[in-house]
């Protein structure tokens, strides 16, 4: 919000995936002036809700590897997202894998040591004020991610007044990099459609 008044722009389309999907969703619902359209992928609101156990394993592996200090580990727990529940890391892209490793890796070296930023209060009764969103919404899965990125990113846009979803299928919590031009393309259709719709 800061950046888009600071520049002078919006409403936008903000995009995001996993937890870059719950900050455009908390943008969304603490500055509704500056949101035009929301685009979600693998995530409904920033107060996830995980069940499947696949999904909490990785969740107690990333725990403890905070807890230990263990970089390498928490690097390597994290990366298990990319595959969903149904395939295993050699049934991914490695160029696809390294990018991945690489970017976790980076965001893991912010927030250690001293030089650690300090994070924004988190948005609170996030899944009780979804209905408030009036914005078009976006979901677009990977039909292989889990059961609880799928079903919290289906659970928002059956709340909100005008939203949808599309599949990547065989792609797992990131299908934006895996098939980015099917991505890319669902991405498209949505906004020709929003700026036909509203001019």
């Amino acid at each position: 919000a800061a950046l888009l008044r600071h520049l002078g722009t919006g409403p936008a389309v903000l995009v995001g995936l996993s937890m870059g999907g719950g900050i455009a969703v908390d943008t969304a619902l603490e500055h509704p002036d500056l949101v035009r359209a929301l685009v979600v992928s693998g995530v409904g609101t920033s107060e996830a809700e995980f069940h499947d156990p696949w999904v909490t394993g990785i969740q107690t592996e990333l725990a403890r590897a905070a807890a230990e200090a263990d970089a390498e580990g928490f690097v390597d727990a994290f990366v298990r997202y990319t595959t969903g529940p149904h395939r295993t890391l050699d049934d991914v892209d490695g160029e696809v894998l390294r990018r991945i490793r690489e970017m976790t890796r980076r965001t893991v070296a912010k927030h250690t040591g001293e030089a650690a930023p300090v994070l924004p209060s988190p948005v609170t009764d996030t899944w009780a004020r979804a209905a408030k969103i009036a914005v078009p919404v976006l979901a677009i899965n990977g039909g292989l991610d889990s059961d609880d990125c799928v079903g919290m990113a289906e659970r928002l846009v059956a709340t909100v007044p005008d939203g949808r979803t599309a599949t990547v299928e065989g792609t797992g919590h990131y299908p934006n990099m895996e098939r980015p031009g099917l991505f890319n393309e669902f991405l498209w259709e949505f906004l020709c459609d929003l700026f036909t719709e509203r001019g």
